[in-house]
Protein backbone atom coordinates (compact mmCIF):
# COMPACT_ATOMS: atom_id res chain seq x y z
CA UNK A 1 0.00 0.00 0.00
CA UNK A 2 1.54 3.67 -1.32
CA UNK A 3 1.92 5.97 1.78
CA UNK A 4 -0.31 8.76 1.36
CA UNK A 5 0.40 12.24 -0.64
CA UNK A 6 -0.01 15.14 1.79
CA UNK A 7 0.81 18.70 0.40
CA UNK A 8 3.31 20.63 2.84
CA UNK A 9 0.66 23.02 3.65
CA UNK A 10 -1.39 19.91 5.14
CA UNK A 11 1.25 18.31 6.92
CA UNK A 12 2.23 21.54 9.09
CA UNK A 13 -1.78 22.56 9.74
CA UNK A 14 -2.37 19.09 11.22
CA UNK A 15 0.93 17.44 12.31
CA UNK A 16 0.04 13.84 11.59
CA UNK A 17 2.03 12.42 13.97
CA UNK A 18 2.78 8.25 13.54
CA UNK A 19 1.56 8.47 10.16
CA UNK A 20 3.72 7.26 6.67
CA UNK A 21 3.29 10.22 4.08
CA UNK A 22 4.48 11.24 0.89
CA UNK A 23 5.49 14.44 0.20
CA UNK A 24 6.61 16.04 -3.04
CA UNK A 25 7.91 19.32 -3.78
CA UNK A 26 11.64 21.73 -4.62
CA UNK A 27 14.51 21.99 -2.20
CA UNK A 28 15.12 24.92 -0.62
CA UNK A 29 17.95 24.03 1.24
CA UNK A 30 20.04 20.83 2.42
CA UNK A 31 22.44 20.87 5.36
CA UNK A 32 23.85 17.97 8.02
CA UNK A 33 27.10 16.07 7.95
CA UNK A 34 28.39 13.02 7.12
CA UNK A 35 25.98 10.94 9.32
CA UNK A 36 22.35 12.72 8.38
CA UNK A 37 20.71 15.33 6.02
CA UNK A 38 18.10 17.96 6.88
CA UNK A 39 16.21 18.92 3.78
CA UNK A 40 13.80 22.21 3.47
CA UNK A 41 11.54 21.12 0.89
CA UNK A 42 8.71 23.25 -0.49
CA UNK A 43 5.59 22.83 -2.97
CA UNK A 44 4.34 26.23 -3.12
CA UNK A 45 1.63 25.43 -0.44
CA UNK A 46 2.43 27.55 1.96
CA UNK A 47 5.21 30.07 2.83
CA UNK A 48 7.02 27.43 4.91
CA UNK A 49 9.03 24.64 3.81
CA UNK A 50 8.87 20.95 5.50
CA UNK A 51 12.11 19.46 7.24
CA UNK A 52 12.73 16.09 6.11
CA UNK A 53 15.47 14.16 7.88
CA UNK A 54 17.54 11.30 6.12
CA UNK A 55 19.43 9.04 8.18
CA UNK A 56 22.79 8.71 5.11
CA UNK A 57 23.73 5.30 5.98
CA UNK A 58 19.89 4.11 4.81
CA UNK A 59 20.33 6.21 1.42
CA UNK A 60 23.05 5.92 -1.90
CA UNK A 61 25.60 8.44 -1.63
CA UNK A 62 24.73 9.35 -5.16
CA UNK A 63 20.84 10.06 -4.82
CA UNK A 64 22.20 12.14 -1.77
CA UNK A 65 24.47 13.98 -3.71
CA UNK A 66 21.78 15.05 -6.31
CA UNK A 67 19.66 16.89 -3.50
CA UNK A 68 21.03 20.40 -4.26
CA UNK A 69 18.37 24.16 -3.78
CA UNK A 70 16.48 23.37 -6.92
CA UNK A 71 15.95 19.91 -7.46
CA UNK A 72 12.53 18.31 -7.30
CA UNK A 73 11.93 15.33 -5.22
CA UNK A 74 9.68 12.72 -4.13
CA UNK A 75 9.93 11.20 -0.45
CA UNK A 76 8.18 9.13 2.12
CA UNK A 77 8.62 8.97 5.39
CA UNK A 78 6.54 8.80 9.01
CA UNK A 79 5.69 12.35 10.70
CA UNK A 80 7.60 12.54 13.95
CA UNK A 81 7.83 15.71 16.42
CA UNK A 82 10.58 18.25 15.65
CA UNK A 83 13.47 18.72 18.04
CA UNK A 84 14.42 21.11 16.53
CA UNK A 85 13.10 24.74 16.61
CA UNK A 86 11.13 26.64 13.97
CA UNK A 87 8.53 23.73 13.13
CA UNK A 88 6.49 21.40 15.21
CA UNK A 89 6.43 18.30 13.08
CA UNK A 90 9.41 15.91 10.73
CA UNK A 91 9.89 13.80 8.70
CA UNK A 92 11.92 10.50 9.29
CA UNK A 93 12.75 9.74 5.53
CA UNK A 94 12.48 6.26 4.50
CA UNK A 95 12.31 6.74 0.29
CA UNK A 96 13.83 9.44 -1.86
CA UNK A 97 13.27 10.13 -5.55
CA UNK A 98 14.63 12.84 -7.64
CA UNK A 99 12.30 13.98 -9.73
CA UNK A 100 14.34 16.86 -11.53
CA UNK A 101 17.92 17.49 -10.70
CA UNK A 102 19.08 21.21 -10.34
CA UNK A 103 22.70 22.19 -11.57
CA UNK A 104 23.78 23.95 -8.61
CA UNK A 105 26.49 25.81 -10.60
CA UNK A 106 24.03 27.61 -13.14
CA UNK A 107 20.79 27.47 -10.90
CA UNK A 108 20.19 31.25 -10.33
CA UNK A 109 18.51 31.21 -7.36
CA UNK A 110 21.56 29.13 -5.48
CA UNK A 111 22.32 32.09 -3.20
CA UNK A 112 19.96 33.92 -0.79
CA UNK A 113 19.68 37.92 -1.16
CA UNK A 114 18.91 38.21 -4.63
CA UNK A 115 18.04 41.56 -5.57
CA UNK A 116 14.22 42.90 -7.14
CA UNK A 117 15.78 43.56 -9.96
CA UNK A 118 17.62 40.65 -10.90
CA UNK A 119 14.23 38.37 -10.11
CA UNK A 120 12.55 40.04 -13.13
CA UNK A 121 15.24 39.19 -15.41
CA UNK A 122 14.59 35.46 -14.47
CA UNK A 123 10.43 36.27 -13.71
CA UNK A 124 10.15 32.24 -15.26
CA UNK A 125 12.30 31.41 -12.04
CA UNK A 126 11.23 33.91 -9.18
CA UNK A 127 8.07 31.94 -8.23
CA UNK A 128 10.27 29.94 -6.27
CA UNK A 129 11.54 32.33 -3.97
CA UNK A 130 10.18 33.23 -0.57
CA UNK A 131 9.14 36.58 -1.45
CA UNK A 132 6.96 35.58 -4.91
CA UNK A 133 5.52 32.30 -3.97
CA UNK A 134 4.38 35.51 -1.01
CA UNK A 135 3.07 37.61 -3.36
CA UNK A 136 1.23 35.31 -5.68
CA UNK A 137 -0.57 33.60 -3.29
CA UNK A 138 -1.65 36.49 -1.91
CA UNK A 139 -2.50 37.55 -5.33
CA UNK A 140 -4.94 34.34 -5.40
CA UNK A 141 -6.25 35.07 -2.58
CA UNK A 142 -7.62 38.58 -3.75
CA UNK A 143 -8.74 37.10 -6.65
CA UNK A 144 -10.98 34.90 -4.57
CA UNK A 145 -11.93 37.14 -2.44
CA UNK A 146 -12.95 39.89 -5.01
CA UNK A 147 -15.29 37.03 -6.53
CA UNK A 148 -16.24 36.41 -3.26
CA UNK A 149 -17.09 39.86 -2.21
CA UNK A 150 -19.44 40.41 -5.05
CA UNK A 151 -21.54 36.78 -5.28
CA UNK A 152 -22.76 37.50 -1.90
CA UNK A 153 -24.09 40.23 -2.83
CA UNK A 154 -25.79 39.15 -5.85
CA UNK A 155 -23.90 40.64 -7.99
CA UNK A 156 -23.42 38.68 -11.81
CA UNK A 157 -19.79 38.37 -13.65
CA UNK A 158 -19.51 39.67 -17.06
CA UNK A 159 -17.44 38.38 -19.29
CA UNK A 160 -16.66 41.84 -20.86
CA UNK A 161 -14.50 41.54 -24.89
CA UNK A 162 -10.79 42.18 -24.85
CA UNK A 163 -10.56 43.33 -28.60
CA UNK A 164 -12.88 46.59 -28.83
CA UNK A 165 -13.86 48.94 -31.59
CA UNK A 166 -14.03 51.78 -29.34
CA UNK A 167 -11.91 53.85 -26.63
CA UNK A 168 -13.89 53.51 -23.32
CA UNK A 169 -11.96 56.50 -21.95
CA UNK A 170 -11.52 58.74 -25.44
CA UNK A 171 -7.92 58.98 -24.32
CA UNK A 172 -5.76 57.05 -27.21
CA UNK A 173 -2.97 54.95 -26.66
CA UNK A 174 -4.34 51.95 -27.32
CA UNK A 175 -3.02 48.76 -28.83
CA UNK A 176 -3.82 48.05 -32.60
CA UNK A 177 -5.30 44.59 -33.35
CA UNK A 178 -5.38 43.75 -37.23
CA UNK A 179 -4.32 40.85 -39.56
CA UNK A 180 -3.44 43.18 -42.02
CA UNK A 181 -0.31 42.85 -43.55
CA UNK A 182 2.25 45.84 -42.48
CA UNK A 183 4.39 45.64 -45.09
CA UNK A 184 1.55 46.34 -47.55
CA UNK A 185 -1.68 47.44 -46.11
CA UNK A 186 -4.54 47.84 -48.39
CA UNK A 187 -5.46 52.27 -48.85
CA UNK A 188 -7.92 53.53 -49.34
CA UNK A 189 -8.61 56.55 -52.01
CA UNK A 190 -7.06 59.48 -49.29
CA UNK A 191 -4.36 56.91 -49.76
CA UNK A 192 -4.54 55.71 -45.57
CA UNK A 193 -5.04 52.12 -44.53
CA UNK A 194 -8.53 50.42 -45.44
CA UNK A 195 -9.37 48.99 -42.15
CA UNK A 196 -12.77 47.49 -44.17
CA UNK A 197 -10.80 44.60 -45.93
CA UNK A 198 -9.30 43.71 -42.01
CA UNK A 199 -10.27 40.96 -40.00
CA UNK A 200 -13.32 42.59 -38.60
CA UNK A 201 -14.04 45.16 -40.97
CA UNK A 202 -12.99 48.03 -39.01
CA UNK A 203 -10.34 49.28 -36.99
CA UNK A 204 -10.11 47.41 -33.49
CA UNK A 205 -7.64 47.18 -30.82
CA UNK A 206 -6.84 46.08 -27.08
CA UNK A 207 -9.65 47.28 -24.74
CA UNK A 208 -8.45 50.07 -21.74
CA UNK A 209 -11.70 48.77 -19.43
CA UNK A 210 -14.82 47.45 -19.73
CA UNK A 211 -16.87 49.41 -18.38
CA UNK A 212 -19.23 50.46 -21.31
CA UNK A 213 -20.44 46.64 -21.98
CA UNK A 214 -20.66 46.12 -17.98
CA UNK A 215 -23.38 49.23 -18.17
CA UNK A 216 -24.89 46.96 -20.64
CA UNK A 217 -25.15 44.29 -18.66
CA UNK A 218 -26.59 46.38 -15.65
CA UNK A 219 -29.56 47.89 -17.58
CA UNK A 220 -30.82 44.24 -17.49
CA UNK A 221 -29.11 42.33 -15.19
CA UNK A 222 -28.99 45.06 -12.08
CA UNK A 223 -25.48 44.73 -10.72
CA UNK A 224 -22.98 43.51 -12.55
CA UNK A 225 -18.80 42.96 -12.24
CA UNK A 226 -15.90 42.70 -14.82
CA UNK A 227 -12.27 41.19 -13.75
CA UNK A 228 -10.33 41.17 -16.74
CA UNK A 229 -7.37 41.91 -18.31
CA UNK A 230 -7.08 45.80 -19.90
CA UNK A 231 -4.26 47.42 -21.89
CA UNK A 232 -2.66 50.97 -22.63
CA UNK A 233 0.26 51.73 -24.79
CA UNK A 234 1.57 54.51 -22.68
CA UNK A 235 5.38 54.48 -22.76
CA UNK A 236 5.89 54.95 -19.15
CA UNK A 237 8.28 53.12 -17.39
CA UNK A 238 7.61 53.85 -13.53
CA UNK A 239 6.83 51.31 -10.76
CA UNK A 240 2.81 52.26 -11.06
CA UNK A 241 2.27 51.65 -14.80
CA UNK A 242 2.09 48.15 -16.88
CA UNK A 243 1.03 47.74 -20.45
CA UNK A 244 -1.52 44.69 -19.45
CA UNK A 245 -2.97 44.93 -15.80
CA UNK A 246 -6.43 43.45 -14.64
CA UNK A 247 -9.51 45.57 -13.63
CA UNK A 248 -12.23 45.22 -11.39
CA UNK A 249 -15.62 47.24 -12.62
CA UNK A 250 -19.05 47.11 -11.08
CA UNK A 251 -22.12 48.39 -12.55
CA UNK A 252 -24.62 49.17 -10.03
CA UNK A 253 -28.62 50.42 -11.71
CA UNK A 254 -30.00 52.28 -9.25
CA UNK A 255 -27.10 53.43 -7.58
CA UNK A 256 -26.09 57.39 -7.14
CA UNK A 257 -23.08 58.98 -5.97
CA UNK A 258 -23.34 58.19 -2.55
CA UNK A 259 -24.06 54.37 -2.51
CA UNK A 260 -21.34 54.30 -5.50
CA UNK A 261 -18.86 55.27 -2.62
CA UNK A 262 -20.26 52.97 0.19
CA UNK A 263 -20.12 50.08 -2.42
CA UNK A 264 -16.02 50.86 -3.23
CA UNK A 265 -15.48 51.59 0.47
CA UNK A 266 -17.26 48.22 1.49
CA UNK A 267 -15.23 46.18 -1.01
CA UNK A 268 -11.67 47.76 0.06
CA UNK A 269 -11.96 47.39 3.82
CA UNK A 270 -13.59 43.71 3.01
CA UNK A 271 -10.57 42.55 0.43
CA UNK A 272 -7.81 44.25 3.36
CA UNK A 273 -9.75 42.09 6.08
CA UNK A 274 -9.87 39.22 3.71
CA UNK A 275 -6.02 39.49 2.87
CA UNK A 276 -5.15 39.57 6.67
CA UNK A 277 -7.66 36.53 7.73
CA UNK A 278 -6.33 34.56 5.05
CA UNK A 279 -2.75 35.44 4.53
CA UNK A 280 -1.23 36.01 7.40
CA UNK A 281 2.06 34.10 7.13
CA UNK A 282 2.90 35.64 3.73
CA UNK A 283 2.06 39.42 5.21
CA UNK A 284 4.23 38.65 8.06
CA UNK A 285 7.14 37.63 5.94
CA UNK A 286 6.27 40.92 3.82
CA UNK A 287 6.28 42.65 6.62
CA UNK A 288 9.44 41.81 8.05
CA UNK A 289 11.46 41.54 4.54
CA UNK A 290 10.51 44.37 3.08
CA UNK A 291 8.00 46.84 4.84
CA UNK A 292 7.55 47.20 8.17
CA UNK A 293 4.52 49.23 8.27
CA UNK A 294 2.60 46.76 6.01
CA UNK A 295 0.30 44.82 8.82
CA UNK A 296 -0.10 48.38 10.70
CA UNK A 297 -1.59 49.96 7.35
CA UNK A 298 -3.65 47.09 6.66
CA UNK A 299 -5.15 47.56 10.22
CA UNK A 300 -5.75 50.99 9.71
CA UNK A 301 -7.41 50.44 6.30
CA UNK A 302 -9.83 48.41 8.27
CA UNK A 303 -10.57 50.25 11.49
CA UNK A 304 -11.07 53.63 10.03
CA UNK A 305 -13.86 55.29 7.91
CA UNK A 306 -12.82 56.63 4.96
CA UNK A 307 -13.23 60.70 4.63
CA UNK A 308 -14.97 62.12 2.22
CA UNK A 309 -14.33 65.34 0.36
CA UNK A 310 -15.08 67.33 -2.46
CA UNK A 311 -12.02 67.71 -4.88
CA UNK A 312 -12.73 71.70 -4.32
CA UNK A 313 -12.38 71.33 -0.82
CA UNK A 314 -9.32 69.60 -1.45
CA UNK A 315 -7.39 72.11 -3.49
CA UNK A 316 -8.41 74.14 -0.89
CA UNK A 317 -6.48 72.12 1.81
CA UNK A 318 -3.74 71.72 -0.43
CA UNK A 319 -2.53 75.13 -1.30
CA UNK A 320 -3.52 76.42 2.29
CA UNK A 321 -1.10 73.14 3.53
CA UNK A 322 2.47 75.11 2.83
CA UNK A 323 3.61 71.88 2.31
CA UNK A 324 6.29 71.70 -1.39
CA UNK A 325 4.96 70.04 -3.75
CA UNK A 326 6.80 69.27 -7.08
CA UNK A 327 3.77 69.66 -9.12
CA UNK A 328 1.40 73.04 -8.50
CA UNK A 329 -1.78 72.82 -7.19
CA UNK A 330 -4.96 74.82 -8.49
CA UNK A 331 -8.29 74.68 -9.00
CA UNK A 332 -9.04 72.57 -12.53
CA UNK A 333 -5.65 71.16 -12.33
CA UNK A 334 -5.44 67.21 -12.05
CA UNK A 335 -4.35 66.09 -8.80
CA UNK A 336 -0.70 64.33 -8.62
CA UNK A 337 0.48 61.27 -6.88
CA UNK A 338 2.03 63.38 -3.96
CA UNK A 339 -1.04 65.64 -3.45
CA UNK A 340 -3.44 62.54 -2.74
CA UNK A 341 -0.96 61.12 -0.34
CA UNK A 342 -0.38 64.27 1.38
CA UNK A 343 -4.48 64.18 2.04
CA UNK A 344 -4.16 60.33 3.22
CA UNK A 345 -0.84 60.01 5.33
CA UNK A 346 -0.29 63.91 6.30
CA UNK A 347 -3.82 65.83 6.78
CA UNK A 348 -6.53 63.29 7.30
CA UNK A 349 -4.73 60.24 8.35
CA UNK A 350 -6.87 58.26 6.69
CA UNK A 351 -8.54 56.71 3.52
CA UNK A 352 -10.11 59.62 1.07
CA UNK A 353 -13.28 59.46 -0.91
CA UNK A 354 -12.84 62.93 -3.53
CA UNK A 355 -15.89 63.72 -5.61
CA UNK A 356 -17.11 66.17 -7.28
CA UNK A 357 -14.18 67.09 -10.04
CA UNK A 358 -13.82 69.39 -12.64
CA UNK A 359 -16.17 68.15 -16.07
CA UNK A 360 -12.62 68.82 -18.05
CA UNK A 361 -10.82 66.43 -16.87
CA UNK A 362 -12.89 63.41 -16.74
CA UNK A 363 -14.04 61.40 -19.01
CA UNK A 364 -17.29 61.96 -21.15
CA UNK A 365 -19.81 59.43 -19.48
CA UNK A 366 -19.37 61.24 -16.11
CA UNK A 367 -22.83 62.43 -15.01
CA UNK A 368 -22.93 66.76 -14.35
CA UNK A 369 -24.04 68.56 -11.55
CA UNK A 370 -26.42 71.61 -11.85
CA UNK A 371 -23.27 73.68 -11.22
CA UNK A 372 -22.21 72.84 -14.87
CA UNK A 373 -18.09 72.82 -13.98
CA UNK A 374 -17.91 69.58 -12.09
CA UNK A 375 -19.17 66.24 -12.23
CA UNK A 376 -20.24 63.25 -10.04
CA UNK A 377 -16.54 61.27 -10.12
CA UNK A 378 -15.03 59.83 -7.41
CA UNK A 379 -11.52 58.54 -6.45
CA UNK A 380 -10.79 56.66 -3.52
CA UNK A 381 -7.14 57.74 -2.10
CA UNK A 382 -4.68 55.17 0.13
CA UNK A 383 -1.65 55.59 1.97
CA UNK A 384 1.54 54.82 0.53
CA UNK A 385 -0.85 54.59 -3.53
CA UNK A 386 -2.45 57.65 -4.25
CA UNK A 387 -6.02 56.76 -6.10
CA UNK A 388 -6.85 53.02 -6.22
CA UNK A 389 -10.26 53.04 -7.44
CA UNK A 390 -11.64 55.65 -9.81
CA UNK A 391 -15.43 56.05 -10.56
CA UNK A 392 -18.88 58.03 -11.13
CA UNK A 393 -21.97 58.10 -11.48
CA UNK A 394 -23.01 58.07 -14.98
CA UNK A 395 -24.60 60.35 -17.42
CA UNK A 396 -28.22 58.25 -18.22
CA UNK A 397 -29.86 61.35 -19.66
CA UNK A 398 -29.33 60.83 -23.74
CA UNK A 399 -29.63 64.24 -24.41
CA UNK A 400 -27.20 65.41 -22.33
CA UNK A 401 -24.43 62.51 -22.69
CA UNK A 402 -24.77 62.89 -26.68
CA UNK A 403 -24.14 66.73 -26.62
CA UNK A 404 -21.14 65.75 -24.08
CA UNK A 405 -19.64 63.26 -26.42
CA UNK A 406 -20.11 65.64 -29.05
CA UNK A 407 -18.04 68.56 -27.17
CA UNK A 408 -15.58 66.08 -26.55
CA UNK A 409 -15.49 65.01 -30.10
CA UNK A 410 -16.31 61.47 -29.55
CA UNK A 411 -17.58 59.40 -32.40
CA UNK A 412 -21.14 58.87 -32.02
CA UNK A 413 -21.20 56.15 -34.60
CA UNK A 414 -18.96 54.34 -33.16
CA UNK A 415 -20.92 54.42 -29.85
CA UNK A 416 -23.96 54.12 -30.81
CA UNK A 417 -25.29 51.18 -29.09
CA UNK A 418 -23.99 53.41 -25.74
CA UNK A 419 -26.34 56.29 -26.62
CA UNK A 420 -28.96 53.23 -27.27
CA UNK A 421 -29.38 52.35 -23.62
CA UNK A 422 -29.51 55.89 -22.97
CA UNK A 423 -33.35 55.44 -25.07
CA UNK A 424 -34.29 52.33 -23.94
CA UNK A 425 -35.51 51.97 -20.13
CA UNK A 426 -32.52 54.50 -19.23
CA UNK A 427 -32.05 54.82 -14.93
CA UNK A 428 -29.77 56.43 -12.88
CA UNK A 429 -26.63 54.21 -12.33
CA UNK A 430 -23.03 54.32 -11.12
CA UNK A 431 -19.47 51.86 -11.40
CA UNK A 432 -16.08 52.63 -10.29
CA UNK A 433 -12.85 50.67 -11.28
CA UNK A 434 -10.13 49.34 -9.35
CA UNK A 435 -6.82 48.82 -10.59
CA UNK A 436 -5.84 45.11 -9.17
CA UNK A 437 -2.25 45.53 -9.61
CA UNK A 438 -3.03 48.64 -7.39
CA UNK A 439 -5.12 46.80 -4.78
CA UNK A 440 -1.64 44.28 -4.76
CA UNK A 441 0.75 46.71 -3.94
CA UNK A 442 -1.01 48.16 -1.10
CA UNK A 443 -1.54 44.72 0.36
CA UNK A 444 1.80 42.79 -0.43
CA UNK A 445 3.71 46.26 0.12
CA UNK A 446 5.99 45.74 -2.57
CA UNK A 447 6.97 49.28 -4.30
CA UNK A 448 6.90 48.44 -8.06
CA UNK A 449 4.19 47.42 -9.69
CA UNK A 450 6.07 44.94 -11.76
CA UNK A 451 6.53 42.58 -8.21
CA UNK A 452 2.84 41.69 -8.00
CA UNK A 453 2.09 40.60 -11.88
CA UNK A 454 3.75 36.90 -12.70
CA UNK A 455 4.54 38.54 -16.07
CA UNK A 456 4.91 42.08 -16.45
CA UNK A 457 4.22 44.08 -20.08
CA UNK A 458 6.06 47.42 -19.92
CA UNK A 459 7.45 49.24 -22.80
CA UNK A 460 10.46 46.77 -24.37
CA UNK A 461 9.67 43.59 -22.52
CA UNK A 462 7.35 40.86 -23.71
CA UNK A 463 9.57 38.04 -22.14
CA UNK A 464 8.19 34.76 -21.12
Amino acid sequence: MSALYMKVAEVLSTSPKGKEICVKGWVRTRRGNKNVAFIALNDGSTFYSLQLVAELSGFDEEIIRRVTTGSCISATGVVVESLGSGQTVEIQMQTLEILGDSDPESYPLQKKGHSLEFLREIAHLRFRTNTFGAVFRIRHAMSFGIHKFFNDRGFFHIHSPIITGSDAEGAGAMFRVSTIDPANPPKDEAGKIDYSEDFFGQATNLTVSGQLEAELAAMALGQVYTFGPTFRAENSNTTRHLAEFWMIEPEVAFNEIKENMDLAEDMLRYLVRYALDNCKDDLEFLNGQYDKELLERLQFVVENDFERLTYTEAVEILKKSGAKFEYPVDWGTDLQSEHERYLVEKHFKKPVILTDYPKDIKAFYMKMNEDGKTVRAMDVLFPGIGEIIGGSQREENYDKLRARMQEMHIPEEELYWYLDTRKFGTCPHAGFGLGFERLMLFVTGMSNIRDVIPFPRTPQNAAF
